[in-house]
């Protein structure tokens, strides 16, 4: 978040449009309008953003932030010909593209396509990476990776708004990777993680059979649940699961334009399977609650 924060500071000016992905990550959108520039949200297929659409909505867009190695929040890998695609409008335009790679070390299936940071041949591309993830979430550390020409307005923009980075930390980390612990400490929870959500999958099946329908996801660590029911407010079943003590966030939350059917997303690396079943359990009486017909009064 400090990372787009500060994209957004250095890079955009009052009512500059900006392409978002629809549905997309909440927060994001939230600094990029924070910083005065003007959002547009542009559909996500199976590809990733859709570059034709965008050109349609804002022509003269100024920067575009995508999560191509995993789509947030419905999952899809950005394919090589649109990450082409939206490179070369990039480079066309003089745009920016705010490259947000989340939890990619997390990838089940296949081989990873190259980043658009590695792709990008005329510095175009912001590269904005957390270990919040890939570590744990008390530990607030993030980077970014920019062009060459941006390195000393970056530096200089960063120093103004915090003198106080946590320099033990970072010391600590850099050696943990530098001595090999991070890459053996990613494999074993890609493991760990491919497990869960195996077995979350497989509870839903079991549990949630005709109420639920969710599919595998190869990257990453939640998947979506879509309810079958589609007159379901996702937000009410949301709510009503976390009064039970499960946390599942509505899909409808991160759209802003798109039409979407009611759908959950639903975490499972911090889900061990012993505590599934009743998890899966509160989350069914849930759905049910929300779907419960209301009594028509008159007066």
């Amino acid at each position: 978040q400090e990372a787009m924060q500060l994209v957004a500071r250095v890079l955009l000016h009052r009512g500059d449009p900006v392409w978002v992905e629809d549905p997309g990550y909440l927060m994001g959108r939230a600094l990029i309008r924070a910083a005065g520039a003007t959002i547009t949200g542009v559909p996500v297929d199976s590809e990733g953003l859709v570059v034709g659409d965008g050109l349609q909505r804002a022509p003269n867009a100024r920067m575009a932030c995508v999560a191509p190695s995993h789509h947030f929040p419905l999952g899809a890998t950005m394919s090589l010909p649109r990450r082409l695609e939206l490179l070369e409008w990039a480079n066309r335009t003089g745009a920016w593209i705010v490259e947000d790679d989340y939890d990619s070390e997390f990838r089940y299936t296949a081989s990873p396509i190259p980043s658009l940071q590695g792709l990008d041949t005329m510095g175009r591309v912001i590269y904005v990476g957390t270990f919040s993830k890939t570590m744990f979430p008390a530990l607030r550390l993030g980077y970014l990776i920019v062009p060459h020409s941006l390195i000393e307005v970056f530096r200089a923009a960063r120093s103004i708004a915090d003198h106080l980075a946590p320099g033990l930390e970072q010391a600590t980390l850099a050696e943990f990777i530098e001595t090999g612990h991070f890459a053996r400490h990613t494999r074993r929870m890609r493991a760990v993680y491919a497990s869960r959500q195996r077995s979350l999958l497989a509870g839903v099946t079991r549990e949630l059979a005709g109420i639920l329908d969710a599919t595998p996801t190869e990257t990453g660590m939640h998947v979506v649940g879509w309810l079958t029911d589609r007159s379901i407010d996702d937000a009410a079943v949301a709510r009503s699961a976390l009064r039970a003590g499960v946390e599942v966030a509505p899909l409808s939350r991160d759209a802003i334009r798109a039409t979407l059917p009611p759908g959950l997303l639903m975490g499972f690396a911090a889900v061990r399977p012993g505590e599934l079943r009743t998890a899966l359990l509160a989350l069914r009486r849930a759905i049910r609650t929300a779907r419960r017909p209301r009594l028509l009064t008159s007066r």
